[in-house]
């Protein structure tokens, strides 16, 4: 029977658990391949797992009218299914596999359970909750002031730090739809940063060559979320 040890986990927010607390959840982990478009989260939908993501991507991708568009990120320092952390079993958003990999999935009323009996596990998950509202709150606010070289460069400094990878596999159109823009859009957006140095772009793959020029590109968009991140996670 599989029985995971704490120091085997490469999800930061299970390595983050008092070792009493981890123990509480290991009986009730269960890995599992994390397949590429893989719809995990079902919007409006009962929540029968969450996941703790250990390598590879998670997108909360919201559906418009106008199609689909990226409004959280979720990779190894988190946990895709926050509702159940919330107390309800549903959310208005999908939770789609945009980079294969694998996460450690806990059953929905386990997790509860385990939440109800810990306290201490309680907050390490709601300060997780806190810096992903943070996130999406600086996704919003890219959204509404920044052009799409400057989303785009926000976007792949985040994808960057989760799948830790020098070529990220990442197609013009899975981008143009995280981005809510079209495809012309993101391919121009692509040259000027390709233009500019902080990127290489070929077959379907993102090389990251100057992360502090992606920087500055994304201005105070990237940064605040991350280290607030790091904060809560460290007052734990």
């Amino acid at each position: 029977m599989f029985q995971l040890r704490q120091s085997d986990s490469r999800n930061r927010l299970l390595g983050a658990l008092a070792p009493e607390d981890f123990a509480r959840l290991a009986p009730v982990l269960e890995r599992l391949p994390l397949h590429l478009h893989e719809t995990l989260i079902h919007a409006h939908e009962p929540l029968s797992h969450a996941y703790f993501v250990e390598t590879g991507l998670v997108s909360l991708v919201a559906a418009t009218e106008g199609g689909r568009i990226e409004i959280g990120l979720i990779g190894c320092e988190g946990l895709a299914g926050v509702p159940l952390v919330l107390g309800t079993d549903r959310g208005p958003f999908l939770g789609i596999v945009q980079g294969g990999g694998e996460a450690l999935r806990v059953p929905a009323g386990a997790l509860r359970e385990v939440i109800d009996a810990s306290p201490a596990l309680r907050n390490v998950l709601s300060r997780y909750v806190l810096s992903l509202m943070i996130q999406m709150g600086c996704t919003v606010y890219a959204n509404a002031e920044l052009n799409v070289e400057a989303r785009l460069a926000r976007w792949i400094l985040m994808t960057h730090d989760r799948l830790n990878d020098g070529a990220m596999p990442l197609t013009h159109e899975f981008m143009a739809m995280m981005l809510g823009v079209r495809r012309t859009g993101v391919t121009a957006a692509l040259y000027v940063l390709t233009g500019a140095g902080m990127v290489r772009a070929s077959e379907g793959r993102i090389t990251v060559l100057n992360r502090d020029k992606l920087k500055d590109l994304a201005g105070d968009t990237y940064g605040p979320a991350e280290a607030e991140y790091e904060r809560l996670l460290a007052e734990a």
